[in-house]
């Protein structure tokens, strides 16, 4: 029998979900989950490295480099074939702190990097 799989850890929802090529009429859409959709906005947008990016969603860093990969695929196909990019459902659960998150690198960034420099001092 499989092993379940673990919620990710998400800050927020995103405010947009849906990104249509101006002019398309191609009914086909690619599907972001949500928990993918955090894996891209912290690797790129906040700039935060893998291991950062894990401990920050709850998983192993291997599983945010699978993610990453899955992400930059399917953007890529979005992009490059003309398609909707809809972001949608997934495997998360929403950060406590959300009501007060004012973006990794401002709130948690410190304490991530207290827990990196303790993983890699032992």
């Amino acid at each position: 029998m499989p092993r379940p799989k673990k919620s990710r850890h998400v800050c927020n929802e995103p405010v947009f979900d849906t990104f249509l090529p101006d002019g398309s009429t191609q009914a086909e859409a690619v599907v972001l989950s949500v928990d993918e959709y955090e894996v891209f906005r912290l690797l790129d947008y906040e700039q935060i490295t893998q291991k950062e990016c894990a401990m920050q969603m709850k998983v192993a860093r291997t599983t945010i480099t699978e993610m990453y990969n899955q992400v930059r695929y399917k953007i890529a196909d979005a992009i490059v074939n003309g398609k909707t990019l809809t972001i949608e459902g997934g495997n998360y659960k929403l950060c406590e702190r959300r009501a007060n998150c004012v973006g990794f690198k401002k709130c948690f960034r410190s304490k991530c990097k207290k827990l990196l420099e303790e993983s890699e001092g032992m």
